[in-house]
């Protein structure tokens, strides 16, 4: 998906829901949002392929000391998985997805956030960021994925490795993900500077600044 994010944004503002909001008597849908089964690719300008033998977790800023893992040493961690739903920005919500990974309290285990650290600037792959209050970072169901429904993730979905951060929309679960700068401040990521939400919970309907 190219052209100017900002356009993609203003279009999703204006426009009508193409259908109603499912039932959901369980409640776990959030409101304007439907279900689908299948797993919709969303991606600005092209998908690219990241090697595994290139990949790393690089963690800065407020922090006492940085941390850079590379495939192996970050696979070597223990694996975790998380079953959750996924809300998109767009509307769509998908139930019950199965990733496999190493969550965040088993990274965090290794590092040591400085005390007045507040939020979370993640980097992935083509300069993209998105922007997280550190409290929404670190529960209890977010996770680096690198497979979903016990397959590995696709580079469409984010593979090798994406973040998932499943109470927020899931613009904020950057695919291809790179690194973690821990912040004292807060700084709007790419979405964020075209017009989507600072925080994006699905349950306010969070979609726009």
């Amino acid at each position: 998906m190219n052209g100017d994010p900002r356009d993609r944004v203003d279009r999703l503002r204006r426009a009508d829901p193409r259908r109603t909001p499912d039932e959901d008597p369980e409640g776990r849908i959030p409101p304007g949002q439907y279900l689908t089964t299948k797993f919709p690719v969303l991606t600005h300008g092209r998908t690219p392929k990241v090697s595994t033998d290139c990949w790393k977790l690089r963690v800065f800023g407020a922090v006492a000391e940085e941390v850079t893992w590379g495939w192996d040493a970050f696979n070597a961690l223990p694996q975790v998985e998380i079953t959750s739903d996924f809300h998109c920005v767009t509307r769509w919500s998908q139930l019950d997805n199965t990733w496999a990974g190493i969550s965040i309290s088993e990274v965090v285990n290794h590092i040591q956030i400085l005390a007045d650290a507040r939020y979370v600037t993640v980097h992935a792959h083509g300069q993209y960021t998105t922007n997280l209050p550190l409290a929404d970072l670190l529960d209890e169901e977010v996770l680096f994925a690198h497979s979903w429904n016990g397959k590995p993730l696709t580079p469409e979905h984010g593979g090798p490795m994406r973040l998932v951060v499943p109470k927020l929309y899931a613009w904020k679960s950057a695919k291809w993900v790179e690194a973690l700068e821990f912040m004292t401040h807060d700084r709007r990521g790419f979405w964020e500077e075209a017009g989507y939400h600072d925080r994006g919970d699905p349950w306010k309907e969070q979609r726009f600044n």
